[in-house]
């Protein structure tokens, strides 16, 4: 479960400047472009957490609105949630002012091998791999006892104080959120929560230097999210994000002041399929810098993953049963390639190779 040592595209960008970008970095043009659908951004459903809230009989049209964002989109922009403004903005100008940080202060806070946390970039197995135009720095965060503080920056002054706030206030909206979905598939909701209880969180901050050449290069290879939810929040205008959508790419053009929600692929297993995660990948601009933070919502580390046995009572499991550690460790120890982990998953005869 670690990813080999890669040099700071950050620092490689300013050295050199993003004209010349290294043989590592280069794609294959389709590999970039891919048919792309700008007409998909308005479609991406919004989802109204205040209505959620509201009492049983009241929230029914909200609810069903959320249940057919996750069965036919996997993806939905969460507006009026509960994360408070002043943690919101926190946040940005934690992360922003982290990556303006001189590279031997960001370095102090770097991944140790053995480790995925700390400043660099994962999913990097091999020496010749092609690598992804950006930098992030991955930390665990909840629950409280799982974090490794020598990797959380003590610059900017107040980074950990922010990201405890931040952390425990997506996980509280990740929680409600998750057991609405649960009610929506006809469980109670203890059948999620129960396995939740001292859940898994951790954060990625990513920075995507700008490249001239931004059509040879990718920000985040294609792939789907290992976790049940994910909560991503984009700290500036410049947008990058895209979803794959029969066949095509759809561009993500964020909702201000939203959180966009994801599916993952552990809640794709616990419901056999019924909610599928969404293969997605970030781009790169050809003149500014990007910035997101994307937060990972898992269940806790002695849960098993598998089909819930509530939902398979009359059909075929179409996923393997594997302990949540087992998991993690072989969701990590390949790089990224689009939903090709999730199909490992899958069981022979569901049609899986």
């Amino acid at each position: 479960m670690e990813s080999l040592p890669v040099p700071s595209v950050q620092a490689m960008v300013a050295a050199t400047g993003e004209a010349d970008v290294p043989p590592r970095y280069l794609r294959p043009a389709e590999a970039v472009t891919g048919i792309v659908n700008g007409e998909g951004e308005a479609q991406i459903p919004i989802i109204d957490y205040r209505r959620l809230l509201l009492e049983l009989d009241r929230r029914g049209e909200e609810s069903a609105r959320l249940h057919q964002a996750c069965q036919e989109w996997g993806f939905f922009q969460l507006i009026n949630h509960s994360v408070p403004d002043d943690v919101v903005e926190g946040m940005k100008a934690n992360i922003q002012q982290f990556f303006q940080l001189p590279a031997e202060t960001k370095k102090l806070f770097a991944q140790e091998r053995g480790q995925l946390e700390g400043y660099g970039q994962l999913f990097v197995v091999s020496e010749d791999q092609k690598l992804d135009w950006a930098d992030m720095l991955y930390l665990y965060t909840q629950p409280p006892e799982s974090r490794n503080t020598k990797f959380w920056p003590d610059q900017p002054v107040n980074f950990r104080s922010t990201l405890d706030r931040y952390s425990g206030a997506v996980k509280e909206i990740a929680d409600s959120l998750l057991a609405t979905m649960a009610e929506n598939l006809g469980l109670k909701q203890e059948v999620i929560a129960d396995r939740c209880v001292g859940g898994v969180q951790s954060v990625r901050m990513n920075y995507y230097p700008p490249c001239a050449q931004a059509d040879k290069v990718i920000g985040f290879s294609p792939h789907s999210d290992a976790d049940l939810l994910t909560l991503v929040l984009q700290v500036n205008h410049v947008q990058g994000l895209q979803i794959k959508r029969n066949g095509s790419w759809f561009p993500v053009r964020p909702v201000e002041g939203a959180l966009i929600v994801n599916i993952g692929d552990i809640f794709e297993i616990f419901t056999n399929g019924r909610y599928r995660s969404i293969e997605h990948r970030a781009v790169v601009d050809p003149k500014e810098e990007r910035l997101s933070s994307a937060a990972f919502h898992s269940p806790n580390i002695d849960a098993t993953i598998g089909p819930l046995k509530e939902l398979t009572a009359d059909e075929d499991e179409a996923y393997k049963t594997v302990d949540h550690e087992n998991f993690m460790r072989l969701f990590f120890a390949t790089k990224l390639e689009g939903k090709s982990f999730l199909d490992r998953m899958k069981l022979k005869y569901s049609g899986s190779s």
